[in-house]
């Protein structure tokens, strides 16, 4: 829904050989299997982008320039071969990038199937979780607590990321009448 036309780029997913010494029988997986796997570590096989809409690094790139796992950028333009952004966060803030088309495998071995995928290192990045927002600040946070989610410290790590606590929105499930647990684990702060 957001403004504007879309550039689609699709993936090319190709399935990996283990490489083991017990003899086995290698199975094959079409094209629209390796196709429809989303993993979380892994973007999209058919990415859909316009002008203006932000992106998150699903991988390192270039850390020197900033362009590191969980950086947020703006896309300016897309390319055949790159994806013109702007730098969201950090020291780097306001700098022109070009993200390139690598190859990545799924950092989880849950997956089931061995492959690789070659695409653009984003996902849209309209939310992120807690954990993907370490190091950045926002000025609107939006928080959903209708699913408690915490481990040790989350919640203030959450919070920590708006610049001005008035920007601050939570979500609260209807029966906690506008409250929520902050998990912490005296034994870790001994």
């Amino acid at each position: 829904m957001f403004p504007g036309d879309y550039v689609e780029y699709l993936a090319g997913d190709k399935a990996i050989e283990q490489e083991d010494d017990q003899p086995h029988i290698v199975p094959t997986y079409t094209t629209d299997t390796l196709n429809s796997l989303d993993p979380s570590s892994l973007p999209p096989f058919r990415l859909r982008l316009k002008m203006g809409t932000p992106i998150m690094l699903l991988r390192n790139i270039a850390p020197r320039d900033d362009l590191c796992n969980g950086s947020r950028l703006i896309v300016k333009r897309c390319a055949t071969r790159v994806i013109e952004a702007t730098i969201l966060t950090g020291d780097k803030a306001g700098n022109t990038v070009f993200i390139p088309r690598i190859t990545l495998s799924p950092s989880s071995t849950k997956l089931g199937i061995p492959m690789s995928r070659r695409q653009f290192p984003i996902r849209l990045a309209f939310g992120m979780t807690i954990n993907k927002s370490q190091g950045q600040s926002v000025k609107y946070l939006g928080i959903d607590l209708q699913i408690p989610v915490f481990s040790h410290a989350q919640l203030y790590v959450a919070l920590s990321k708006c610049t001005s606590s008035a920007n601050i929105s939570i979500i609260f499930p209807p029966e906690a009448a506008n409250y929520t647990t902050n998990i912490v684990y005296i034994e870790v702060l001994l």
